[in-house]
């Protein structure tokens, strides 16, 4: 059985969007990028989605919220550790 490659993690958008945020796409090399995602993505549940449409509409505002809040500390720690070792 496959599945489906509509199928991924919400939060890998939320992580996406907050290494834009903070300019380091610009910055860092490919494989400090996806280190980070690593770390960052380990620290916060999936949210399996099929389509983006799905959590723009069925999502309560204060949930959202509450998942951007995860993946700045996520990302935040996970820099912390990268820059460290």
């Amino acid at each position: 059985m496959k599945l489906d490659d509509d199928i991924h993690n919400y939060y890998e958008h939320l992580v996406l969007e907050r290494i834009e945020a903070l300019g380091l796409s610009k910055t860092k090399d490919a494989d400090y990028l996806a280190d980070l995602c690593c770390l960052a993505l380990n620290q916060v549940p999936p949210r399996y989605i099929r389509f983006e449409v799905d959590m723009a509409f069925y999502l309560p505002q204060n949930e959202r919220h509450q998942m951007e809040m995860n993946v700045i500390e996520a990302v935040d720690k996970a820099i912390k550790y990268l820059n460290d070792k």
